[in-house]
């Protein structure tokens, strides 16, 4: 196989895990991914090690199950966005507001102060935020969050 047919593997991956996230809400398992690309198992784990190292995801540590899919992570975490009937978590107060943009959807969005822990609520609507007032600060620079994704 060439080289492009091989980028070509990478980003087809690349969109199925997308695709069947927003469709089923969680991330795809290796086999779910094997069975819609139709390819093997193997392949699938060099795929997905492939897209961590190109940053595309984040595979939970040891293993091949995606953690995050930027804006989506595989995780619970405090920050839930629903879209429609669907309910998404993100990574962080900023992917909240990413999944709404990916999916050019309104959306409802219910995460917390981290300072303070009070929960938070917002509406996007048509591309525009209401809700509670609050800034979303980021702690580390960018240039340092693969140092530690989780944490950062």
């Amino acid at each position: 196989m060439n080289d492009e047919r091989a980028m070509e593997r990478v980003w087809d991956a690349r969109h199925f895990v997308y695709a069947f996230w927003v469709e089923h809400t969680h991330p795809p398992t290796v086999q779910d991914t094997a069975n819609g690309l139709g390819i093997e198992l193997e392949s699938v784990r060099a795929l997905y090690e492939e897209l961590g190292k190109r940053h595309a995801l984040l595979l939970m540590p040891g293993t091949h199950s995606i953690r995050m899919a930027w804006p989506f992570s595989g995780v619970p975490t405090g920050y839930r966005v629903r879209v429609g009937t669907q309910n998404y978590y993100a990574n962080c107060a900023w992917d909240s507001f990413g999944i709404p943009a990916a999916l050019h959807a309104d959306a409802q969005i219910d995460a917390f102060c981290s300072n303070t822990q009070e929960p938070l609520h917002f509406t996007v609507r048509q591309g525009k935020i209401s809700g509670d007032s609050a800034v979303i600060y980021f702690r580390i620079p960018f240039a340092n969050w693969y140092d530690d994704l989780v944490f950062t």
